[in-house]
C-alpha cells in the first residue's frame, strides 16, 4: 500500500488546524478548532494544555473522517506552531500549569533590568535576536520568582508543537527551529550554551530542556493511546516539525535567498533567509531555518491582521447578524473588504496605528486612530485599518531592506490574504508584486512538505516544494499609488515619534 499521505498541524495562538494532503501538494480535508485564552491577571496570556491537546485530537479525527484515506496510508505526521511562551509538563506527565502565549507580558520587568544592564551587547553574538517578554528565557525568571513549586515539578519544558508531538509520540524533544527563537540556545552552533543559560540565571534548569532535533528527524511514532484519540495509525512517523515563520516559509517555496515571505495573521511576519547570520540590534531576529547551513531573519511584531479581528469583533457585531438575516453567505471579513473597496487611498487622511497587541518601537505604545472629523464613513475608518497595517509590514521590511536587494516579489501568507482589496494593498503600498501562493492551511502546508522530506518521498526542500507549491494568484502594484502612500507613511511614521511621550504617561503605574 502506498504511503503518499501527509498530515499537518498547525498550534496557532487562537486556532489548531490539521490538514491532510498528498506528495502533490493536493489537500484533502482540513478542520479547525478555537482555542479559548486564559486571562488570570493583566498581561497575562494562557491557555488550558488539556483542552489544547484535545481539540488537536478532534481536528485529526475530523481530517481522518472527512478525507476518508486509509491512515495506514499517512507517511508522516508533522507539527508546526507559534514560537514562544512556554509548555511545562510535570514529573507525573500532566500540565504542569497553564500553557503561556507568545502575546504574554508578565515578564516585562526582566526585559527592562536586562535592557538596562545592556545585557543583549554581551549575548547578541550568541542568540541572535531581541530580548521581549513572552520568550521562555523572561518567563522561566518570572516562574522561578513567582512560582517556585511549579518550576520543581516540572520535568520538561516546551514549546507549543514540541508539547503536541510529546502526546502523540510518548517521547520528549525540542526542535532547533523552535528553540533558535527563545534565546535560550547558541543560535551559532545550534545547541544549549551554558553561558547563555548563566546569563539568564537559569543554569540550574538547564534538566528541564529536551535534546534538540532538526525539522525532518523522525521523533517517535504514534502510540496506541493517541490513535485511540486521534484516528491515527499506530506507529505512523513524526516529524520534528517547526516553527509557523518556518512553516510559512516552505509553504511559499522559500528554499534559497532569492525569495521573500511575508505572513499577515496574528503577528505580522516579514522574512528571508541567508547563508550567513545577520547578527544586528535592529534586527528583530536570527535563527535557524528548517534547511540546514540556512538562518531565517526576520522583523516582525504583533502588529497585523490580528487588529482587523479585534475591530470586526467590537464594532461589527450587528453587520453579522444582518448578513445572517439577509440569509448570505459572505463572511464579515468579505463585508469588511466590500466597504473599503468602496473608498481610495486619496478618500481620507486617517491614520491607524495597529498596536492593539503590542509593538516594536516603544514598550509602552499603543493602538490608536488618528485624524478623524465628523465627515468620516466606517468605510473610511476601515480603510484606514487596511493600511496601518500594511505600514507595520512596511516599517519592518525597511529594516530588512538593508540587509538584501529589494526583492522582486513577495509572496504573502495570512488571514489578509483572503482580501483581493487587501492583497492589492500590500502592493501598492509597497510598490513591488504581491504573489499569494495556492491553499488555505498553509502553516499546516509547510508542515507536510516537512514531512514529506521526512519521510523520504523527496531528497531534499528544494525538490519537495518545487514539486508541491504552486501560486495562485498575483498582484501588481499602481504606480500611480506610490506617492500617495509614500506620505501617508511617512504621517504614521512621524506619529510614532510624536505620540512617545503620551504613550510613557499610559504606562499602569505612571498615574500613582
Amino acid at each position: 500500500m502506498d504511503q503518499n499521505y501527509l498530515i499537518g498541524i498547525d498550534c496557532g495562538s487562537t486556532m489548531v488546524k490539521a490538514a491532510i494532503f498528498d506528495a502533490t501538494g493536493k489537500e484533502y480535508a482540513a478542520a479547525g478548532r478555537k482555542i479559548d485564552h486564559v486571562y488570570l491577571h493583566a498581561g497575562w496570556t494562557e491557555n488550558n494544555m488539556d483542552s489544547l491537546w484535545m481539540a488537536v485530537c478532534q481536528v485529526l479525527k475530523e481530517v481522518v473522517e472527512k478525507s476518508q484515506i486509509d491512515p495506514a496510508t499517512v507517511a508522516a505526521v508533522t507539527c508546526t506552531g507559534h514560537g514562544n511562551g512556554l509548555y511545562l509538563v510535570a514529573k507525573d506527565d500532566k500540565p504542569a500549569r497553564n500553557g503561556i502565549i507568545s502575546s504574554d507580558a508578565r515578564a516585562r520587568k526582566y526585559i527592562e533590568e536586562w535592557t538596562e544592564r545592556n545585557v543583549l551587547d554581551k549575548i547578541l553574538p550568541k542568540t541572535m535576536q531581541s530580548l521581549w517578554a513572552a520568550q521562555p528565557n523572561a518567563l522561566l525568571r518570572w516562574l522561578i520568582d513567582n512560582e517556585l513549586e511549579t518550576m520543581k515539578n516540572t520535568k520538561y519544558l516546551f514549546m507549543v508543537k514540541d508539547f503536541i508531538r510529546y502526546r502523540l509520540t510518548g517521547e520528549a524533544y525540542m526542535e532547533l527551529t523552535d528553540m533558535s527563537a527563545t534565546s535560550l540556545i547558541n543560535v551559532g552552533t545550534g545547541d544549549y550554551d551554558d553561558e547563555v543559560l548563566s546569563t539568564w540565571g537559569l543554569s540550574d534548569w538547564k534538566h528541564i530542556l529536551p535534546p534538540i532535533k532538526r525539522s525532518a528527524d523522525i521523533c517517535g511514532k504514534i502510540t496506541a493511546d493517541a490513535a485511540k484519540l486521534t484516528g491515527l495509525h499506530q506507529g505512523t512517523p513524526v516529524a520534528g516539525g517547526m516553527f509557523d515563520i518556518d512553516a510559512c516559509g516552505l509553504a511559499v517555496g522559500m528554499t534559497d535567498e532569492s525569495r521573500f515571505c511575508m505572513v499577515a495573521g496574528t503577528w505580522g511576519n516579514n522574512q528571508f533567509i541567508s547563508s550567513k547570520p545577520i547578527i544586528d540590534r535592529d534586527v528583530f531576529m536570527t535563527s535557524c531555518y528548517s534547511i540546514d547551513g540556512y538562518y531565517l531573519v526576520l522583523e516582525g511584531s504583533a502588529t497585523s491582521a490580528s487588529n482587523l479581528e479585534w475591530f470586526v469583533t467590537q464594532f461589527f457585531e450587528s453587520d453579522k447578524e444582518l448578513l445572517k438575516l439577509k440569509g448570505m453567505t459572505k463572511s464579515i471579513y468579505e463585508h469588511c473588504s466590500e466597504l473599503v473597496s468602496l473608498t481610495d487611498a486619496t478618500d481620507t487622511g486617517i491614520t491607524f496605528v495597529p498596536f492593539l497587541y503590542g509593538n516594536p518601537v516603544d514598550l509602552d505604545a499603543k493602538a490608536c486612530l488618528f485624524g478623524l472629523d465628523g465627515r468620516h464613513s466606517r468605510s473610511q475608518v476601515m480603510r484606514a485599518v487596511f493600511e496601518g497595517v500594511v505600514f507595520g509590514h512596511r516599517w519592518h521590511t525597511e529594516r530588512l531592506f538593508r540587509f538584501i536587494n529589494k526583492p522582486s516579489t513577495i509572496r504573502l501568507t495570512g488571514g489578509a490574504v483572503n482580501s483581493d482589496v487587501w492583497a492589492q494593498m500590500f502592493a501598492d503600498i509597497l510598490q513591488i508584486p504581491i504573489e499569494i501562493p495556492a491553499g488555505t492551511e498553509l502553516g499546516c502546508f509547510g508542515a507536510s512538505i516537512c514531512g514529506a522530506v521526512a519521510a523520504g518521498l523527496y531528497k531534499s526542500y528544494a525538490e519537495a516544494c518545487e514539486k508541491m507549491v504552486r501560486v495562485a494568484r498575483s498582484f501588481k502594484p499602481d504606480p500611480k499609488l506610490a506617492e500617495i502612500y509614500n506620505k501617508k507613511y511617512n504621517r504614521y511614521k512621524k506619529l510614532l515619534d510624536t505620540l512617545a511621550p503620551v504613550w510613557h504617561e499610559l504606562k499602569p503605574d505612571a498615574n500613582k
